[in-house]
């Protein structure tokens, strides 16, 4: 019993209702600016064709807008000491009106500097929003970082079904119009957010120097996620490129597959942080890495109406560990929560940044049906890895 006690990481003890209203905004800031954050993958093709690159060059386009992750600690170390709310709020008007300037770029380093830029805008945003979910989540902090991460994976649903009818439409340079719903949005979050904090209140207490509890969380997590998330990472940015060039679809029948299966990462997230809640972070995470590659093999195999349902089933299994990974930082470290997160998501975009590179060049000398496989594969060398995770909240003699 006390070993599946510690298993079951559902609650850090931390007493406090869970706040629907203002999780709920908070969702609809992320959902917004995501949509966003999501237009360069659907626009590879067109990148591609329009500025000449290789499938290398094309998935570098996404590692300079991950580069500013590097930025995530101190972003995250200064929103716990400062109160840097407000880069939660404007964060959608300035990733918006970046991202809508992509049709513009006339060259790869351009457009390589512009996204350079959309990454700083997200980084500002997501270093400190989840520390802010989980300080109105109570005592569940995995439910409200399911409904964080569902916020992103609908956007990145919705995100390429915009751009395959806008461009379908008009083109690549009437993009900068959408730009509008980013500022719309961080109107309203600054008019109903003004008021919510980051982190919890910071208490002096002996315990574990800072460094030593980031590094027993921190250091597991790295090789899970590098091993763990090349399937999640090849999905995401090869996608369109993957059913335009080697099967034959129309770009906005691929960029609708992109969709669908980030429409099922919507459930996934939902589900993946709540059941965490219930089975344990550690067992959640086993259980989908397990399951996504196995779909990712059956999907590259797959013809006609199986696409669809392994699609769904991608989404769900694939997409569903982000808010696990999430709730177990948050409950790990409870008051250095922007900072924990802003490393965090320094390992997410650091990571999914030298996948893509991996894949891509894969894709490159063996074709990117190749990369895939071997994408699925080397994430079940993960499992092992996943019970070296901490198991259990931190206490409060631990921090």
């Amino acid at each position: 019993m006390a070993s599946a006690a510690a298993e079951n990481t559902g609650g850090s003890g931390r007493a406090g209702a869970f706040q629907y209203g203002r999780i709920l905004l908070i969702c609809a800031g992320h959902f917004v600016h995501d949509i966003f954050s999501a237009f360069i993958a659907p626009l590879l093709p067109l990148l591609i064709d329009k500025l000449g690159l290789s499938l290398f060059l094309a998935g570098s386009l996404p590692v300079f807008m991950q580069a500013p992750s590097l930025l995530g600690p101190l972003i995250g170390w200064l929103a716990d000491r400062f109160r840097l709310r407000f880069l939660v709020i404007f964060a959608p008007a300035a990733t918006a009106t970046l991202a809508t300037l992509i049709g513009f770029m006339p060259s790869y380093g351009a457009a390589a500097l512009l996204l350079f830029g959309v990454g700083v805008s997200i980084m500002a945003f997501h270093a400190p929003a989840p520390a802010m979910i989980a300080q109105v989540s109570g005592d569940k902090v995995g439910r409200g970082m399911s409904f964080f991460m569902a916020g992103g994976e609908l956007a990145r649903t919705v995100g390429p079904l915009i751009i395959g009818f806008w461009v379908t439409q008009w083109s690549l340079e009437e993009l900068w119009r959408l730009m509008f719903f980013g500022w719309f949005m961080s109107a309203v979050l600054f008019w109903r957010l003004g008021d919510v904090s980051i982190s919890r209140p910071r208490r002096k207490r002996a315990g574990k120097p800072m460094l030593k509890r980031f590094a027993r969380v921190f250091a597991p997590l790295l090789g899970v996620m590098l091993l763990r998330n090349m399937t999640v990472s090849s999905l995401g940015i090869f996608l369109v490129v993957y059913l335009v060039d080697a099967r034959g679809f129309e770009l906005p029948l691929a960029t609708g597959a992109l969709a669908l299966y980030e429409l099922s990462g919507v459930g996934g997230a939902l589900a993946g942080g709540t059941l965490s809640d219930r089975i344990g972070r550690r067992r959640m995470v086993a259980g989908a890495t397990a399951l996504s590659a196995l779909l990712m093999l059956l999907f590259v195999h797959a013809e006609g109406a199986l696409l669809a349902p392994l699609l769904i089933g991608l989404g769900l299994t694939a997409l569903s560990v982000s808010p696990v990974f999430l709730a177990l930082v948050q409950d790990q470290l409870p008051e250095n929560r922007a900072t924990a997160n802003g490393l965090f998501m320094t390992y997410a975009f650091g990571i999914r940044a030298i996948n893509v590179l991996i894949v891509g060049a894969l894709g490159d000398a063996l074709g990117l049906e190749s990369a895939f496989i071997a994408a699925a594969l080397i994430s079940l060398l993960s499992l092992p890895l996943i019970v070296t995770l901490p198991a259990a909240p931190a206490r409060h003699e631990d921090l």
